[in-house]
């Protein structure tokens, strides 16, 4: 399969800017593999497609406000710095995108907040893009982390052009995230409410947690049309013992097992054992998954509707196969479904 296989036209006005009120209110595709059977509900009604024993994969990954805004010494010039990955705690530094990139050059020094008192100075260029910065703070380590999420700003894709809202902050993050390290949410996980959440538990759906710290390599456009030659950028990924204990379980009593996102996707798929059952795992994976794929794990999945050409598509295809991934694209652009991280989702069953 070639990038141009994954063209298609998006209307701008289907790019989700806002979320919906609710969580669970957001429109449901639901596409039935063997029959290519297409149906359209809300995403409440997910819980129709489970019963007891099924098994949910979730992403339980926690956005952190990586989003910084500095001034440049001297000419004050105001910068974005988006902070990807800290290389090393001891010392500060991390890995940060910076935006215009042309004006930063290695020695540079930015300072952030009213008080000034956070700089970073940059000390190496990593990509055209990218920067190595370390930040010079009096203070603790403890002290310097709550700095930066005071400074910081939840870190919305560029494609949303508003300014950052309130309510954002809690919005792109699911209910369930836990362990901070994300640049960008776990978006299929987003749809998910409180209520549903206990709907689904009372009901007898499993859920197992793992942990696939999004960067934005998953966001990343793909250049090269043969796709065998994209390289994914690595992603920190933890999953334990109790998550392959219950996946595992489920896929002895043949039950259903759905990844909830291409994260939860990814993640599973980066830690199969020779008996495609699940392994503990705890590392780094740079697993990029396009057709055609055999999948090991997840027999189910939910999604959001993603942009063209982008590796969260191609995966989507591996899934559901090609064909029937276009047709629903189709129908999805047709019935106004909402596309990209604040929009609608699609359950592959």
């Amino acid at each position: 399969m070639k990038l141009s296989h994954f063209s298609f036209e998006l209307p701008n006005d289907l790019m989700a800017e806002y979320p919906m009120e609710h969580r669970d209110e957001s429109k449901l595709m639901v596409v039935h593999k063997d029959t290519g059977k297409i149906e359209h509900k809300m995403f409440k009604d997910l819980i129709n497609y489970f019963d007891e024993g099924d098994v949910m994969v979730i992403n339980n990954t926690k956005v952190f406000p990586a989003r910084l805004y500095g001034n440049k010494e001297k000419t004050g010039a105001r910068i974005e710095v988006f902070l990807l990955r800290e290389l090393n705690e001891e010392q500060r530094l991390w890995d940060v995108l910076v935006d215009p990139a042309r004006k930063i050059r290695i020695g540079n020094k930015l300072y952030f907040g009213d008080d000034e008192n956070l700089v970073a100075e940059v000390i190496d260029n990593t990509t055209s893009r990218g920067r190595t910065l370390r930040f010079l703070y009096d203070g603790s380590y403890t002290d310097f982390r709550r700095k930066l999420r005071e400074l910081g700003e939840t870190p919305l894709p560029k494609y949303i052009k508003r300014e950052v809202e309130p309510e954002d902050e809690s919005r792109y993050q699911t209910i369930y995230a836990k362990h901070e390290g994300a640049v960008a949410a776990p978006t299929a996980g987003l749809h998910f409410s409180r209520h549903l959440l206990k709907r689904l538990e009372i009901k007898g759906i499993q859920f197992a947690e793992l942990t696939l710290h999004v960067g934005l390599g998953t966001f990343n456009p793909v250049e090269v049309e043969d796709l065998s030659k994209h390289k994914m950028d690595s992603e920190e990924l933890v999953i334990d013992e109790k998550a392959t204990e219950i996946v595992n379980s489920a896929k002895i009593r043949k039950q259903r097992i759905c990844a909830v996102g291409t994260t939860a996707m990814r993640g599973l798929e980066s830690a199969v054992s020779s008996q495609h059952t699940l392994n503990t795992y705890d590392g780094w994976t740079n697993k990029f998954v396009f057709p055609p794929y055999d999948f090991s794990i997840a027999n189910a999945m939910v999604t959001n509707f993603h942009l063209p050409k982008s590796t969260l598509l191609m995966m989507v295809s591996a899934f559901m196969g090609h064909d029937l991934m276009k047709r629903a694209y189709k129908e999805a652009i047709i019935e106004g479904y909402r596309f990209y991280s604040y929009g609608d989702a699609m359950l592959i069953i």
